[in-house]
């Protein structure tokens, strides 16, 4: 559609006004083209009417002939422009750019949004009918069916605005749209000329940019509210694991994106999110049904119009398909057409937010009092009284009373938001016209009052009243309304459907923005318990959540918790550590304090080790007590008895050095214990060194006898054990006064009251050095392992030295790895085993002969030549 200025001249392209000025070319796709060659072509092609002028002020209107979009219109002094989406399939233009393009007509009859084009009539009327608040002045309307699509809207626009001119009213306000895809185009269009376009219905956030959109305003909340809302009422539930629906429109992808976002933030995931076509296939229908059917989210949040939705919701009716919990937005919460009965089985226990609805007095009156015409404007009225009481207009016209979603108005929710901007805009009217000023023209408005669109749009945005229903109508500072919601939910009830359960309230604080009824919930298949939706079960207390590898967060194993930590949550992501000297029961759900842990002598296993320690110590005594009861005997002068006294010595102190370690530890016990323990035993392998060395020299030298005595006497053997334990002695001496262990309670593992060793090395080294002794042992020994056999200590001490490298070879990694008094209990092991293995091997023997062999205990016998 094309209109022409005397000067200048409009060509509108699209959704953008260029100004062509005298004599200047003008870029047009393809080329460039002057303001004679536009009036030229036109006039070819389109008829030119002359029209009246708008204003003096304003430039000729002259109309190009053409098809015009249907309107529904009422002459005023005044007009208020409307959009509403009458029908919602709109067929794709096709222009072959030979002919005059054409309008196409559009299907799909919508009876809701008809009652709210009814309702804007309504509420223009009884303004016309208000003699307070625009006395003298006449509102009229032009509405026009913007097919809830892009190019059907700004088609539309384009006629409004022609009409502005050709029928002498200015349009100062536009009610639209309801979809927020054709909203944005409007209000886009509208922005750079302040002509306020204030929505009903169209909630995307996308809207909330004044650089964008400057002009536009709203009397719906934006679904940043509503989003915020659905991701509290998922929450609220327990529900962490949805599916999501919507469509390719902006309403449906800004909402569907900041839901998701939102909702992982706070710790859910979408387990699926399907996107409807605009006409899709069958196939694609039962791939998403197929979908939903398989996926373990039984909770699905549904952004989107209700008509995009029939043909998927017919399909898994066709299915039978039940236990689905449904989250529905406010486009399709109320919608009568889904809550029929087709549809009960499927959409019982629907949960979703919807605007708060009013009951407009005198509204269901005036809408069965619609009636069809065959005067032109009224095609829109005639498509309804068709399409919804199914009778051709050839029939006489009469009140037709029935019961449906166009003549329930018990509580409107979209109608109520029209109805409210048109009040915004005839407030706003009241103002620039001066109808306070009783003292001018006997009361009315001074209709002749002149003021431009941007002063009209700053007005439109500081409107504030009370109207009717008590409630404030005013726009925030983005053109917005509080963000209040009903929340619905869908009972299997003939008498009602819908029944309201609770409210959200974006304005209020926190944690008092969501009120629910959670006792008069009915959920899927009409049951009274919260359905269940999850990828894992979430973990019982005492243990946490492991996410499994390349799936979502919500699909995880149940690990339990270490030692000393809890969790006395279900499905806590984390084990909590205790606090110091705190411990975990036995459940891992409670932190208890710790009882001291330590090898006590109550213990079964300090029980059987002081058991083991008196064992040893006493059968070190008895043999002591044998040796020095025939102390005179062969078998004990040989190798010098008084060496096998200080072994039995050393033996007594190896035994009872682990009493040391077994109790409590205190201050005097770490100290003594290693360095007990570290001086006994290198005393035990010095007496047993010397006695390898002995017997060596008493078998395999030439010297005589005598002479060995006096190289290798007792005096020497008593200076030489001394010089050997004497390192030990310095070491541990040194140790204990340098760094001495001292108690220590330990939370590592338990609370374990254990001897803390502030220089490890030291007892390595008191090791290392016991280690050095023993090898030297083993060496001389496994030399005179071939010594004669009748007594052959050499050979004894070679097998007792074996025991003890084995017990102390496998020790050390032990006593690494043994958490807590484990490690105590190793090592008293450890030295028990060494020590029960020297006096097994080198005593018991002679005892044996002694005690039970006499006939052996000769000279003959210890130098071999003692015969059976």
């Amino acid at each position: 559609m094309l209109y022409l200025f005397s000067n200048p001249v409009y060509i509108v392209f699209s959704d953008v006004s260029h100004t062509v000025d005298e004599g200047k070319p003008l870029r047009v796709e393809g080329g460039l083209i002057r303001k004679e060659e536009v009036m030229r072509e036109t006039q070819h092609s389109l008829r030119i009417e002359e029209v009246r002028s708008c204003k003096s002020s304003l430039p000729d209107c002259v109309k190009l002939a053409g098809s015009e979009p249907l309107a529904l219109h009422s002459e005023g002094d005044i007009v208020i422009g409307g959009f509403f989406p009458l029908h919602y399939v709109a067929p794709k233009p096709q222009q072959s750019y030979n002919n005059e393009p054409q309008i196409p007509p559009c299907s799909g009859f919508h009876e809701r949004a008809f009652r709210w084009m009814i309702t804007m009539v309504f509420a223009v009327e009884e303004i016309n009918s208000n003699s307070s608040l625009l006395p003298g002045v006449k509102l009229g309307y032009r509405i026009m069916d913007s097919c809830n699509h892009i190019h059907n809207s700004l088609q539309a626009l384009y006629s409004l605005q022609s009409s502005t001119c050709l029928y002498y009213s200015p349009v100062p306000a536009v009610i639209g749209l309801a979809s927020s895809s054709p909203t944005r185009a409007v209000a886009q269009t509208l922005g750079p000329f302040n002509i306020p376009l204030v929505s009903y219905f169209a909630t995307c956030t996308c809207l909330t940019d004044k650089h964008l959109y400057p002009s536009f305003l709203r009397t719906v909340p934006s679904d940043l509210f509503q989003v915020r809302g659905l991701v509290k009422l998922v929450t609220y539930f327990g529900w962490f694991w949805v599916g999501t629906i919507g469509t390719m429109d902006d309403y449906s992808l800004y909402g569907i994106q900041a839901f998701s976002n939102q909702f992982g933030r706070q710790g859910g995931c979408v387990a699926f999110h399907l996107s409807i076509p605009a006409s899709p296939t069958m196939a694609e229908i039962q791939e998403m049904a197929d979908k939903l059917e398989s996926s373990t989210a039984r909770v699905v949040v549904v952004i989107t119009a209700e008509v995009d939705l029939l043909h998927l919701f017919s399909e898994l009716a066709q299915r039978n398909v039940t236990g689905i919990q449904w989250i529905a937005s406010e486009a399709w919460v109320t919608s009568n057409r889904l809550a029929s009965p087709d549809f009960h089985f499927l959409l019982e226990g629907t949960l979703g937010f919807s605007f708060p609805g009013v009951s407009i007095p005198g509204l269901k009156d005036f809408l069965l009092n619609v009636r069809p015409s065959p005067k032109p404007g009224m095609e829109f009225i005639n498509m309804f009284w068709e399409e919804h009481y199914m009778v051709a207009l050839t029939v006489e016209p009469k009140r037709l009373q029935t019961d449906s979603s166009y003549s329930d108005v018990s509580q409107v929710r979209i109608s109520y938001n029209v109805y409210k901007a048109v009040y915004a805009v005839a407030h706003v009217l009241h103002t620039f016209l001066n109808c306070d000023s009783v003292g001018h023209n006997r009361g009315l408005c001074e209709k002749h009052s002149s003021f431009s669109n941007g002063q009209f749009l700053q007005h439109l945005k500081m409107v504030n009243f009370t109207n009717q229903f008590n409630e404030k109508v005013y726009f925030d500072s983005n053109g917005e309304p509080v963000p209040l919601y009903d929340i619905i939910n869908w009972q299997k009830d003939s008498k009602d459907k819908m029944r309201f359960i609770g409210s959200y309230d974006g304005s209020a604080p926190h944690g008092q923005q969501l009120q629910i009824m959670k006792n008069t919930i009915v959920w899927t298949k009409g049951e009274r318990r919260v359905p269940v939706s999850q990828c894992s079960a979430p973990c019982p207390p005492g243990s946490r959540q492991a996410t499994r590898q390349g799936e979502p967060k919500c699909c995880f194993d149940c690990l339990p918790c270490a030692d000393g930590e809890i969790s006395n949550q279900t499905g806590s992501t984390d084990c909590i550590k205790c606090p110091e000297y705190y411990w975990s029961d036995k459940d891992q759900v409670k932190c208890v304090e710790g009882e001291e842990e330590f090898l006590s002598f109550y213990d079964a296993m300090g029980i059987i080790l002081v058991a083991l320690t008196l064992l040893g110590f006493i059968l070190t005594s008895i043999v002591t007590i044998v040796f020095h009861s025939f102390r005179y005997t062969p078998i004990v002068k040989a190798n010098n008895s008084e060496i096998s006294f200080l072994l039995l010595l050393s033996l007594k102190l190896c035994f009872l050095c682990c009493l040391v370690f077994i109790g409590q530890p205190s201050w005097w016990t770490c100290r003594l214990r290693q360095a007990a323990f570290g001086i006994s035993f290198v005393l035990c392998l010095s007496c047993v060194l010397f006695k390898t060395i002995v017997v060596l020299l008493a078998f395999r030298t030439n010297i005589p006898s005598s002479r060995g005595r006096k190289l290798f006497g007792t005096a020497q053997q008593r200076i030489l054990i001394i010089c050997t334990t004497a390192p030990q002695i310095c070491l541990c001496t040194g140790w204990v006064l340098a760094a001495p262990p001292f108690p220590f309670r330990n939370p590592n593992y338990q609370i374990v009251v254990e001897c803390k060793e502030p220089w490890p090395p030291g007892f390595y080294l008191l090791l290392g050095y016991i280690g050095l002794l023993a090898f030297a042992c083993l060496l001389l020994a496994f030399l005179g392992r071939k010594l004669p056999d009748t007594f052959n200590e050499a050979k004894l001490i070679t097998f007792s030295m074996l025991i003890f490298w084995a017990v102390w070879i496998s020790f050390i990694p032990a006593y690494v790895s043994s958490p807590g008094k484990f490690s105590v209990a190793v090592e008293i092991f450890a030295i028990l085993s060494s020590s029960f293995g020297l006096l097994l091997c080198i005593f018991i023997p002679k005892c044996y002969i002694i005690l039970l062999r006499p006939e052996r205990n000769i000279k003959k016998g210890i130098t071999g030549k003692y015969s059976r």
